[in-house]
């Protein structure tokens, strides 16, 4: 199992588009992905769940992945978040 913290850091937050982005790349991926933020902990692979997290700008969010193509995916999702989901 691997673990990665990260800050949102686009201005608008995890709303439905980088939501969608994040889902996108986890179903890519055979490895067990979550997220989770404060007490909440979500199925990375689910629209619903991530759009349950309400992660607005400042927020840590940790990815949580294991399985087979873990440490790829949490570099993968990481990348879209670091890329401020391709907002800014």
């Amino acid at each position: 199992m691997i673990e990665r913290t990260m800050t949102i850091t686009n201005k608008l937050g995890m709303h439905a588009r980088p939501a969608a982005q994040v889902v996108q790349r986890a179903t890519k991926f055979e490895s067990e992905i979550k997220l989770r933020r404060d007490n909440i902990e979500v199925n990375a692979k689910s629209i619903m769940g991530v759009m349950m997290l309400a992660a607005e700008m400042g927020a840590k969010i940790t990815i949580i992945a294991s399985g087979p193509d873990e440490k790829e995916a949490v570099e993968a999702i990481g990348r879209v978040i670091q890329a401020k989901f391709g907002e800014e």
